[in-house]
């Protein structure tokens, strides 16, 4: 009994320290600010992109990830927002799944206040089935994207 104690610690060290998808520790990494790529050529979405995307994070849930996903517009007053997927949620070539971070702007001028109060959050659920063939999650504003991957 001891022996199959110590082999099955053995083996969740072995898997824990390795680089493979079954490590939980490295399912996606840190996120990194990348250069801006073009918003989907046929969007019908009527809002606009966050001037700003400042901070990106994957949570595991059971069943998937949760993306997070923070965006910082120019002045407060920026509503529905929304991370919309590209590509029908698929991965491209590249095997990136690609969102845009999409608001309203304001009904009547706001004024520019400080960075915290301008700060809109917004998550969306992915299923494992969506990120089975999945590198990374990009998420494009209008100034920066951010990207996190495995």
């Amino acid at each position: 009994m001891k022996s199959l104690v110590t082999a099955a610690l053995i083996a969740t060290l072995v898997v824990a320290g390795c680089s493979t998808r079954l490590n939980p520790f490295n399912w996606f990494g840190d996120d990194e600010e990348t250069i801006a790529a073009a918003p989907g050529e046929f969007t019908n979405d009527p809002r606009d992109l966050v001037a700003q995307v400042t901070a990106l994070r994957i949570e595991r849930v059971v069943g998937g990830a949760i993306i997070h996903a923070t965006g910082l517009p120019p002045v407060q007053g920026y509503w529905q927002a929304e991370l919309v997927a590209q590509n029908n949620e698929l991965p491209n070539q590249s095997g990136q799944l690609v969102y845009e971070f999409r608001v309203f702007p304001p009904l009547l001028t706001r004024p520019a206040s400080s960075v915290q109060s301008r700060e809109i959050l917004v998550a969306h659920y992915v299923s494992d089935e969506t990120l089975s063939g999945t590198r990374g999650i990009t998420v494009l504003g209008d100034g920066n994207s951010r990207t996190s991957r495995r």
